[in-house]
């Protein structure tokens, strides 16, 4: 080809590439592409004009007639029936204007000129949707009362569409104030209250035209988390939540001129009432219900969805054993105290969970005297230190990560510890020096031995020994729940942290299972004709510690049983493991314990409720028996339940796989002659007869009968009311047990358990 046809060939080549680039910028004009967008927009809203007039406004959905929810036992018998809608119409004229703003404020400053839709707020709900990021916000007032009284709360597309066109017809056809006083009807606040007439009885037990507007503004806070913002049972972070949600209402009504600035300044917080029991919940069928729908809420279920309706919900409560339990408790506490003529009986609560450790299941539940007269249930509540019953986790948490002593002995049943009392702790950075109960020094004892007279000294060691963090590690896994007391210290060894009957049964129930897991549960099955509940939370979950360990913390509880502080559940008829323990002032004492196939909690707390703010007192002096310990009425109840519970005995007997330790053997100058060994029975302390009571089964076997008559020594030392507190940071007086006439000392979070008060 020659030079002129090549130059051709490329003009060619040039004009085709312009003539196809200016074929692709014709078809892409601004004008084109306006032209499509506007065009795009005439069809949407072309489409959105159908769907307007296909859409129409729907009758009143089913929860204007909410069903009841039935509560069953583990056998089918109904416990009772609950859920019946809490809601009484008012209209505007019945509320204060203040309390209405405060609505408005909180959500929808605009309602009075707007349209009933905030496109921009449906818009980002349908696009939250449509990625999974959870339910929207920014919905009008006009809005959310169309959902909760034509629609569902169903987090969909069609129904975010069918609200915003429903919304606009609603917008023209009703008057803003009809809105906004169904919006106020219908909403749910929580505590089982739909509509603010319930919601003001329910949170300050005056009617809705008697609210002022701190009160006001607080129920309009509510709406946003009705569960996560009650006051009293929120957590910190929840309280702080709805404060500050607070504080945004009422400075809205400012910025709106609905609130004078001088008067917001005047406004302090309106903590609520606590809550009280609807009617029919009295006894223990309100603890039992309360602890079934928490453990739904848990587990998934809204709290909305619960108090809907429409469910049966079947327990794991079996009851002829939650009726044993209460028994139990008027037997061995009730009908011993005068709560009317004695100040300190007065302020005595107890509490009981009850779990059987191959499945998990609840099956007997003790909140109080009764749900309508103390509404916190003692079963579950978690402000209470569990004390000396901590001391078996420390020692299991030794035994799994092989611990040492500060001699580099490894930590077993038979290592030999220093048991002086206010004896400092070596190895840790922080000073602890804790007092024993009585201030009662021992000399080189057993783990054993430390375990069954319950000697601080020795676990205040121990846990330096086996590093605190581990402890609070195995702690939790085992079931324990973590807060702000929950500090990875040596004093943690006495039980300093809160704790609940409920969690402490999931951590005995836990050793009792060789180490697996148990997560207590008192749902059986929960059924729902549009849904389907699973637990989420299995009963049994993985292994928490090794079954060596457990099986050995186990040895050494039916030791404390045997010879030490639990000697009141001690009998023939039925094996047994446990231990006592009494917090600081003995403000709380606890029996926990079990047996192969049941794993029970019992305690006592004492609760000041004579003013608003619930105050924690001792328990010395309970039925004029002296000093409070776990091993007095909470063993008590123990004991009674377990031997009803179990049909009056059981040939159940634990199988043991022991850790292989091989600590020191003591040498004869070592054991404290005053100490018994294993084998033998204290000479101190009786072996209690379980007799059954005529309303018990006959059991399969009679216990034996003590062989011996019980005696109660002459302390050597009485404790003053008021012991000087170590300076290094150690407890002091207290414990479990101790002289039966004196008083507790100041602090002991679990001290030896060495004596007990005679029975009442």
């Amino acid at each position: 080809m020659g030079r002129a046809e090549a130059r051709r060939a490329r003009e060619r080549g040039a004009r085709g590439a312009e003539t196809e680039g200016a074929g692709i910028r014709r078809f892409f004009t601004w004008k084109k592409m306006l032209g499509t967008f506007f065009g795009v927009c005439l069809v949407a809203m072309g489409a959105f004009y159908v769907v307007y007039l296909l859409v129409p406004v729907p009758s009143a959905n089913a929860q204007a007639t909410m069903q009841s929810n039935v509560y069953k036992y583990s056998n089918g018998k109904l416990l009772a029936r609950t859920g019946e809608i809490n809601r009484e119409i008012v209209g505007l004229d019945e509320i204060p204007d203040d309390v209405e703003k405060a609505f408005v404020a909180a959500e929808n400053k605009s309602f009075y000129e707007d349209s009933g839709v905030d496109f921009m707020g449906t818009a980002r709900g349908v696009f939250n949707t449509l990625s999974g990021k959870g339910k929207q916000g920014g919905s009008t007032i006009t809005q959310q009362y169309v959902k909760n009284y034509y629609l569902d709360q169903d987090q969909t597309v069609s129904r975010k569409l069918k609200e915003l066109v429903i919304s606009l017809k609603v917008d023209q056809r009703m008057d803003k104030n009809a809105i906004l006083a169904g919006y106020m009807n219908t909403s749910y606040y929580g505590r089982g209250a739909y509509g603010i007439q319930a919601a003001a009885q329910a949170y300050y037990g005056v009617d809705a035209e008697k609210l002022t507007v701190s009160q006001g503004a607080y129920l309009a806070a509510l709406l946003q988390a009705p569960s996560q913002y009650d006051w009293t049972a929120a957590s910190a972070t929840g309280r702080k939540l709805v404060t500050e949600r607070w504080n945004y209402v009422l400075d809205n009504m400012v910025e709106e001129g609905w609130l004078d600035r001088s008067e917001r300044a005047e406004q302090t917080f309106p903590v609520p009432q606590a809550p009280k029991a609807a009617p029919g919940m009295e006894g223990q069928t309100g603890y039992l219900v309360a602890a079934a729908k928490q453990e739904l809420i848990n587990q998934g279920v809204s709290e909305e969805d619960i108090d809907a309706g429409g469910w049966t919900i079947t327990l794991n409560i079996d009851e002829k054993r939650q009726k044993k339990l209460v028994k139990a408790v008027d037997r061995q506490l009730e009908e011993h105290l005068d709560r009317k003529g004695d100040k300190v009986d007065a302020t005595v609560q107890a509490g009981a969970t009850s779990v059987d450790p191959r499945t998990g299941k609840v099956v007997a539940l003790y909140g109080g005297v009764g749900a309508t007269e103390h509404w916190m249930s003692n079963a579950t509540r978690r402000d209470y230190q569990p004390a000396s019953t901590f001391k078996p986790l420390v020692f299991a948490t030794a035994l799994e990560n092989g611990a040492e002593t500060q001699n580099g002995d490894e930590i077993g049943l038979n290592t030999i510890y220093d048991g002086t009392s206010r004896r400092p702790v070596e190895g840790s950075d922080t000073p602890f020096a804790p007092q024993n109960e009585d201030d009662r020094s021992y000399g080189p004892v057993t783990v054993q031995q430390a375990m069954n007279k319950s000697i601080n000294s020795v676990f205040a060691q121990m846990i330096v020994d086996a590093d605190p963090a581990k402890v609070k590690k195995t702690a939790l896994a085992l079931g324990m729940k973590d807060d702000e007391s929950f500090v990875e210290q040596p004093a943690m060894s006495l039980g300093t942290m809160g704790a609940s009957t409920w969690d402490m049964a999931g951590v005995y129930a836990t050793l009792d299972n060789h180490g697996k897991k148990v997560n207590p549960t008192i749902v059986k099955s929960a059924e729902h004709k549009n849904r389907t509940f699973v637990h989420e939370i299995p009963p049994i979950g993985e292994r928490a510690i090794s079954r060596e360990s457990a099986d050995t913390v186990t040895a050494a509880l039916t030791g404390v049983v045997k010879n030490g502080s639990g000697f009141e559940a001690n009998t023939s008829a039925y094996q047994a493991a446990g231990k006592t323990g009494t917090s600081e002032n003995n403000k709380s004492a606890w029996f926990a314990g079990y047996t192969p196939e049941l794993t029970t909690v019992v305690a006592l707390f004492g609760e000041d409720t004579s003013t608003d703010k619930v105050k924690q007192v001792s328990l010395t002096g309970t039925a004029n028996s002296g000093r409070a310990n776990g091993g007095g009425f909470p063993a008590r109840i123990w004991a009674d339940y377990t031997l009803g519970a179990l049909g009056g005995g059981s040939d159940a007997r634990f199988d043991l796989d022991l850790a292989d330790t091989a600590p020191p053997a003591p040498t004869a100058t070592e054991s404290p002659t005053e100490e018994p060994t294993e084998t033998q029975s204290p000479t101190e302390e009786p072996t209690p007869t379980r007799t059954p009571s005529t309303e018990e089964p006959t059991p399969t076997r009679t216990p034996s009968t003590p062989t011996r008559t019980p005696t109660i020594p002459t302390p050597t030392q009485t404790p003053t009311d008021d012991p000087t507190e170590d300076t290094t940071g150690g407890s002091t007086g207290g414990g479990d047990g101790g002289d039966p006439t004196g008083d507790p000392g100041d602090g002991d979070t679990g001290g030896s358990d060495d004596l007990k008060p005679p029975k009442p």
